[in-house]
């Protein structure tokens, strides 16, 4: 990167971390906003629920230094707009659902506002490459599928914030490896968001560790899926190193497996996969008698394996670089099969 200074980028980093620290401590003694536990919690006592706004606080200013600050990390400002204000809605629409406990319909309908603020800036997928084909221009297609993906990827990891510390951590790993890569394939703007990213996630979980204190809520569960998925398209199509797109889904393919494998696993059954439920593999994994920080810590370990398997992706010609999810395709269909093996013999389902 031109006129890289790695103690600067340091500092702004630390800088980061200190005021989500400083945002989430401020929510914990004085915005009462609790999670009561009920018949689908895994918690037994309430516990503040608003840790979400210190990552979204202290994430929106960094992204607003880098904007105005750096001059390298840069993407056209329309993009960069319409990142930043779908980011802010996408919050801002989830804080008000933690308040007044919307149904997840209301949920879906205020999160389209924010997508669409990305789309209507031209944040579209314009090209994918696929095996034995290579690449594919999607023409009118990417609208479809950038917004399913930018939908699907905030309800997933929105589904998956359901332990102490678990989609916090790995956010924080995730947005770290993705740093990385982005580093080492030249996407300034997408290292830097990264690591704000991380730092901001890395803040509140010093509070969000088993056990936890505070809580991030679909304040930070849904802006943060919102964040990653948004950067998957922008460092596909507007960044300067055009990194693959396929980089984000395979960092949280865990997350995005255990949404999917749920979701059919429920319609097939018939149940209404929008009705609150208890039957995730994690939570499954959870309820067999595996405490919060042994599940998280397992996801953590599949969080790194995957960013290695992201670094490897990069390494790939592009029209097989679809292929290198097989390995953890494999890895989490075995590991779905053990869980519900599990479960059914101790009539958890």
């Amino acid at each position: 990167m031109p006129g890289f200074n790695l103690f600067t980028h340091i500092a702004f980093a630390f800088a980061i971390f200190l005021l989500s620290v400083a945002l989430t401590v401020f929510m914990i003694h004085f915005v009462r906003l609790m999670d009561v536990p009920n018949n689908r919690s895994s918690h037994a006592h309430p516990v503040p629920k608003s840790g979400g706004v210190g990552i979204v606080l202290a994430f929106l200013a960094g992204c607003l230094t880098i904007y105005f600050g750096a001059s390298s990390a840069r993407i056209d400002d329309l993009y960069f707009w319409g990142f930043f204000l779908g980011a802010l809605g996408v919050a801002v629409v989830s804080l008000i659902d933690d308040v007044t406990q919307k149904s997840f319909l209301a949920k879906i309908y205020t999160q389209v506002l924010g997508i669409g603020a990305l789309l209507v800036a031209g944040g579209v997928l314009s090209k994918l490459s696929l095996p034995m084909v290579g690449e594919v221009a999607l023409g009118g297609w990417g609208y479809a599928i950038t917004f399913i993906w930018m939908l699907g990827l905030a309800n997933s990891y929105n589904f998956m914030d359901g332990l102490d510390g678990l989609a916090g951590g790995v956010g924080a790993i995730a947005a770290c490896f993705l740093c990385a890569i982005a580093w080492s394939q030249n996407s300034y703007f997408v290292y830097m968001v990264s690591y704000a990213l991380a730092a901001s996630i890395a803040g509140f979980l010093c509070f969000n560790f088993p056990p936890a204190r505070i809580f991030m809520g679909d304040v930070g569960s849904a802006f943060i899926g919102f964040v990653f998925a948004a950067l998957a398209v922008i460092g596909a199509s507007f960044d300067f190193g055009h990194l693959s797109f396929y980089i984000v889904p395979l960092l949280l393919f865990h997350f995005i497996f255990d949404t999917l494998f749920t979701f059919m696993r429920r319609v097939a059954r018939g149940e209404k996969f929008y009705v609150a439920h208890r039957s995730h593999l994690y939570q499954l994994l959870n309820r067999m008698g595996y405490g919060h920080r042994t599940v998280a810590l397992y996801h953590y370990g599949v969080t790194i394996a995957q960013g290695i398997g992201a670094f490897v992706l990069v390494q790939l010609p592009p029209a097989n670089r679809a292929l290198a999810f097989v390995p953890f395709l494999a890895f989490q269909s075995i590991y779905a099969w053990w869980v519900l093996r599990r479960a059914m013999a101790l009539r958890l389902l």
